[in-house]
């Protein structure tokens, strides 16, 4: 049985021409009530902020082959161990050490091509490839490149990065919000007063942008262990970008 007040409800509705699920639309997107001679303007501004980073997201592994699937693996296993270790004497917290990912693949040989130039054998495999990579957060910036260098001396022969971050970006985020609304505003009431207008309120804001990682990447390959010096690394600054689009309300 349906409750008598929902058939009230129900009944509203359809007095009203409306659906329950138009209703909700249309509580869900107001259209803005604008006040007699008023006239809206829509402004959109950028607001930026940088910080020094605090935080570089890498990523290391090894690649190992052999004869077998099993021997290409256990030679891996055996070198990732060192890694892991590496990682672990250079400071790294094991919550900041996490698998990305794990690959098996075989390994062909060249086809036989006859006196036709005609492929007379297709490609065999010759062996097995394996490869196992770990993402890994360095948050000493300073000893960066000394762990780079551990990493290699360990075994790694797969490094690639870093992405340069700010592990908590509010502040950043909040500074750069604060700029976009106040050029979006100062842009405003320059359009206000080239028309005659002044700004009565703002009827809308939205948001969109974020944090933008800095541009120069580091990667390494086997053999950086061999430099005298450690591998230098610069951490620039990170860039964190907002946009606003805000409607404002004009009047005379």
């Amino acid at each position: 049985m349906i409750p008598f007040k929902a058939v009230l409800a129900a009944g509203a509705l359809a007095a009203a021409g409306l659906s329950s699920g138009s209703a909700m639309a249309q509580i869900q997107s107001p259209v803005p009530v604008v006040a007699a001679g008023a006239t809206l303007l829509t402004v959109s501004a950028d607001g930026k902020s940088t910080r020094a980073p605090d935080l570089a997201v890498f990523s290391a592994g090894v690649t190992t082959q052999g004869q077998s699937a099993s021997e290409a693996m256990s030679r891996n296993a055996a070198e990732m161990t060192k890694v892991f270790a590496a990682l672990k004497k250079a400071g790294i917290a094991d919550k900041d050490v996490q698998t990305s990912s794990i690959n098996l693949n075989p390994v062909y040989g060249q086809p036989v091509i006859g006196p036709n130039g005609q492929m007379t054998q297709e490609p065999r495999i010759v062996g097995y490839q394996a490869n196992n990579s770990v993402s890994v957060k360095q948050r000493d910036l300073k000893g960066f490149g000394k762990v780079l260098d551990a990493l290699v001396a360990s075994g790694a022969n797969n490094i690639n990065g870093p992405s340069f971050q700010i592990e908590n970006a509010d502040a950043a985020q909040d500074e750069a919000r604060v700029a976009a609304m106040t050029k979006a505003r100062a842009r405003a009431n320059l359009y206000a007063k080239a028309a005659g207008l002044r700004v009565t309120r703002i009827v809308s804001i939205s948001e969109g942008g974020g944090y933008a990682p800095p541009m120069p990447v580091m990667y390494a390959k086997a053999g950086m262990a061999d430099m005298a010096a450690s591998t230098p690394v610069a951490a620039g600054e990170v860039e964190s970008a907002v946009n606003v689009t805000v409607q404002f309300e004009l009047a005379p």
